[in-house]
């Protein structure tokens, strides 16, 4: 007899507005801003998380989720190419917008929102 249960289910929309983006390897922990606690406890940053943060200081958007419960994990950074930013997990930041310089977000106006 086979033991089955319920995984869950993953939902991502795709933010990538071109197949041609740049992207560097970063290291990230259970320390940022974004991590979220899943339902089965684990720690992960989502897939279109602004990194390392979503102000003045962004250097670029994750491409995949990854997994940090059990310490630092490597993930794509995209810091070139065309983005949709209404669709990340969070919305980009007026001054995230501004330092990101070769991200283009074709829904800029919208996807906009001032850090309080």
């Amino acid at each position: 007899m086979a033991y089955v249960f319920d995984k869950g289910t993953v939902e991502q929309k795709n933010f990538m507005a071109s197949e041609k983006f740049v992207s560097f390897s970063r290291q990230v922990d259970d320390t940022s801003y974004a991590v979220k606690t899943d339902a089965f406890g684990h720690k992960v940053i989502p897939a279109g998380t602004i990194y390392p943060t979503n102000d003045a200081k962004a250097e670029g958007v994750t491409i995949n989720e990854v997994d940090v419960t059990h310490g630092p994990q490597m993930v794509g950074v995209i810091v070139e190419g065309y983005l949709f930013g209404q669709r990340l997990p969070v919305a980009p930041t007026a001054e995230a917008i501004t330092a990101l310089k070769k991200i283009t977000f074709t829904d800029t106006d919208a996807a906009a929102v001032s850090q309080a």
